[in-house]
């Protein structure tokens, strides 16, 4: 199987590209050669055939040769509205987010949210959840990476909230809930943009669950047992990923 790299630049057949120096660097982790061909793709759909064409001591040059027109996506666009979980598992959720297919997720700072990130530090946060995002998106093969959203309280999210495009809002919630195959297959556009919201350890607070009740949210359950942070969206992702994806 070819190697795998994102680039974040305009791509195009005879195109003679400079790799960036993280994929230039992958390139010659691997012990590739000129002349060898490797697979990039720019997030933008699809993917495109390269070979290696010269290599200096930190520099990698390939010539762009042909399109492939491949999508692996899910067929909704699913955002996951997610409470941080301390400690390496927000990393952990990214990770495997992507693998399943969310297109954007945002690290969201509930009541009872252990990790509280502002300023600097949250940017840095998030640049490196993006970079978790691309190298998971390379190893799995979509060719779009999640959109990792600023970090922002709940209150944030709901006020930045827009109503004019139609969305299916999904409250992860042990508290009079409806299982989540019974949500999913009441939606009347199943096209429809999804958004998950999924708490932190010890879940949402009353007062954050009727904040996203009056917001729309739906109250959905998993089951009976108690889920962490970090398993529950995967939970309802894997679902999608079975059930919604191009075939």
């Amino acid at each position: 199987m070819s190697a795998r790299l994102f680039v974040d630049t305009p791509l195009q057949a005879g195109l003679d590209l400079s790799l960036p120096a993280g994929a230039a660097r992958h390139v010659q982790v691997l012990r590739m050669q000129p002349g060898e061909e490797l697979i990039v793709f720019n997030g933008q759909g699809g993917e495109w055939r390269v070979r290696i064409a010269r290599m200096g001591r930190s520099e990698v040059q390939v010539l762009v040769e042909q399109f492939v027109d491949v999508d692996r996506e899910l067929a909704l666009h699913v955002t996951l509205v997610a409470g941080m979980p301390a400690n390496e598992r927000f990393d952990w959720l990214i990770e495997k987010a992507t693998e399943l297919g969310a297109a954007e997720i945002v690290p969201t700072m509930c009541e009872r949210s252990v990790l509280r990130l502002s300023g600097e530090r949250a940017q840095k946060k998030r640049e490196h959840w993006q970079g978790i995002a691309i190298s998971a998106a390379q190893q799995c093969g979509r060719t779009r990476v999640p959109h990792i959203a600023a970090v922002r309280s709940l209150s944030e999210e709901r006020a930045g909230e827009s109503a004019d495009t139609p969305v299916t809002q999904l409250l992860l919630s042990l508290a009079d809930a409806q299982p989540l195959g019974r949500r999913l297959a009441a939606r009347a556009d199943t096209g429809a943009p999804l958004r998950i919201y999924s708490g932190p350890e010890g879940g949402f607070t009353e007062a954050e669950e009727r904040l996203l009740r009056q917001g729309g949210a739906q109250p959905t359950s998993l089951g009976p047992r108690v889920l962490r942070s970090e398993t529950a969206p995967l939970a309802v992702l894997s679902h999608l990923a079975l059930d919604t994806t191009k075939r």
